[in-house]
């Protein structure tokens, strides 16, 4: 079997408040604004880590995508995003002490302090103003 060359380009997370999340994006977490189209709750903002412009962070509204979606599922979503069991993304740092002292400083929901993994990862998690999980890994 040969290898296939691929990158992963952009992941999508949810938002409930675009003004929120562009700020814990941006502000918090230091990420570049690459896009940001639409309006209102309809926004589509992307962002991404400085210095690596091939990795994104689509940031959408809940519920819209390519196919219909209806009122019950997107109360779900809604619902599910409020309690933190929607989505979740793991960002990694060689700085994860300094990180989270950043990020909790921000005002984020902290879920977890950094703690030593039993399988070998230490890391944080916290939530995004949407609900998402972001956890943290150190890189070593």
């Amino acid at each position: 079997m040969t290898a296939v060359d691929l990158a992963i380009h952009s992941s999508f997370l949810p938002h409930a408040d675009p003004e929120a999340s562009l700020a814990f994006y941006r502000d918090t977490l230091g990420f570049e604004v690459r896009n940001d189209v639409g309006r209102g709750t309809m926004r589509w903002i992307t962002v991404g880590p400085p210095g690596q412009p091939g990795t994104s962070i689509v940031l959408h509204p809940p519920g819209v995508g390519p196919g219909p979606v209806t009122d019950d599922e997107r109360r779900t979503i809604v619902e599910m995003m409020a309690k933190g069991s929607y989505a979740a993304i793991i960002l990694a740092t060689t700085d994860l002490d300094g990180t989270f002292a950043r990020v909790q400083a921000g005002g984020a929901e902290v879920v977890q302090e950094p703690t030593e993994q039993p399988y070998g990862v230490r890391d944080c998690a916290f939530r995004d103003p949407a609900g998402n999980l972001v956890r943290i890994n150190e890189q070593r």
